[in-house]
């Protein structure tokens, strides 16, 4: 019989595994101003690991999404840091097979860590199964390009050539469609930015050795060297379980983007069952969700145990984290419905252009739409979620003015201030709980 969850629960098991709680990862918050550089980028390092990929995003309020992860659950770490971890080991030419990270399509454009390039071999291999399919092969340039970056690499776009004809952003030169083409492929790989530029360089120069070399029981379908299809998607699967802390099969094969038309829903479900007789899984029930759900069987006996204590952190979270990637599970795991509504015209707006959720005390109670104007943070709207009474917790607007003094601190921003409050009756306590230090 399959074990039941509460909600309460099912939270615990996912804040613990999203590293939103204290103590999970190897740098506590109040820590993080005195932390050395090292120690602070090792932080950023073990908290990617953990997440198994953070999301890439353009869109820079505050900072940027990948910096945001990062802020909302080790504090004010800083960009050196972060970009030390991200692409500090791929630092050119002279360190070849040092990579310790990389860009490719999981959720979305995201940031890896190295050791998970041999298992996207199976998309990777989808990719070329698929060929082009939105625009016209340049043979000429994937050519060009990699005979380039042998001789040149590593390389931006514009050193390759450039990365559009002229026209649109969207049109791309032929040289930026080859090199995309074979990032797709593995042939090349962005392990390194300068500034916001993705450097390009060939995948058996920067990546490790050891997690290219072919080995007993790797595949070279479609000429791509790597686990078979069917084990590296049961690997993902296991760590897409850790990752959620508990999820649906749908939750699960979200992290990665994993479904696949032509792998129907039951070739996963008996991918977690092997995984489950395998001991690293159960399936469980959560209180309230209509489909099972899967779980980290080591994370549920120390939830069993009494060893997932303390509290969630108190912070603003990018609408692109992973606690929320998913809008629906966020719906059923914390009874908060989210969208984004970057992408909705100004005047049908409702709660703001980049509305940063607020997680408080294991709760998501709050949403924010932040701007930095100088060395204020402005809150251009705060919206609060209602109680069971119809009234705003006195909690929920205490953990709102913290978050958003941390975040400020982030920032470099000395002042907080709230432009408008929904409702308007949380107004006052809302001010009073921002004066009080």
């Amino acid at each position: 019989m399959a074990d039941v969850l509460s909600i309460a629960d099912a939270r615990t098991l996912v804040l613990h595994a999203q590293g939103l709680v204290p103590g999970v990862l190897p740098l506590r918050p109040a820590q993080t101003s005195r932390a050395s550089v090292s120690r602070r980028t090792a932080a950023v390092g073990a908290t990617l690991r953990r997440l198994g990929a953070v999301q890439l995003d353009t869109v820079s309020v505050l900072a940027r999404s990948h910096e945001l992860v990062q802020y909302s659950r080790l504090g004010a770490v800083g960009r050196e840091a972060i970009e030390a971890a991200y692409w500090g080991g791929g630092r050119g030419p002279d360190h070849p097979g040092q990579a310790t990270t990389f860009e490719y399509w999981s959720h979305a454009a995201s940031i890896l860590p190295v050791e998970e390039w041999p298992l996207f071999a199976f998309r990777r291999r989808a990719y070329k199964a698929r060929g082009f399919h939105w625009h016209k092969a340049p043979t000429t340039a994937i050519k060009l390009v990699r005979a380039k970056l042998a001789s040149d690499g590593p390389l931006t776009t514009t050193e390759l050539g450039g990365a559009k004809k002229g026209g649109e952003w969207w049109d791309w030169s032929d040289t930026k469609i080859a090199v995309e083409w074979l990032l797709f492929l593995g042939e090349v790989v962005c392990v390194r930015r300068v500034g916001w530029r993705r450097v390009y360089d060939l995948a058996e120069r920067a990546i490790p050795s050891e997690l290219q070399d072919p080995r007993d029981g790797w595949s070279d379908a479609e000429g791509i060297v790597g686990p078979p299809d069917e084990q590296c998607l049961r690997e993902l699967l296991l760590r897409s379980v850790r990752v959620m802390g508990v999820g649906t099969l749908t939750d699960v094969l979200d992290v990665h983007r994993l479904a696949r038309r032509e792998l129907p829903r039951p070739y996963f479900q008996g991918l977690l069952a092997e995984l489950a007789d395998a001991g690293h899984v159960r399936q469980v029930e959560v209180q309230g969700w209509k489909a099972p759900a899967y779980a980290d069987a080591h994370a549920l006996d120390l939830l069993a145990a009494g060893a997932l204590a303390g509290r969630s952190r108190t912070t603003l979270l990018s609408p692109f984290d992973s606690l929320a990637w998913h809008r629906e599970r966020t719906s059923r795991l914390f009874d908060f419905d989210y969208q984004m509504e970057l992408y909705v015209p100004q005047d049908q707006r409702v709660h703001g252009y980049f509305t940063m959720p607020v997680l408080h005390g294991g709760k998501l109670v709050a949403r924010v739409d932040p701007k930095r104007d100088n060395d204020i943070l402005h809150a251009r709207q705060v919206t609060f979620e209602l109680g069971r009474r119809g009234g705003v917790p006195s909690s929920a607007i205490t953990g709102t003015a913290a978050a958003l003094r941390e975040a400020a601190s982030w920032v470099g921003a000395t002042d907080v201030q709230v432009d408008r409050v929904v409702p308007d009756s949380a107004r006052p306590a809302l001010a009073a709980a921002l004066a009080a230090r």
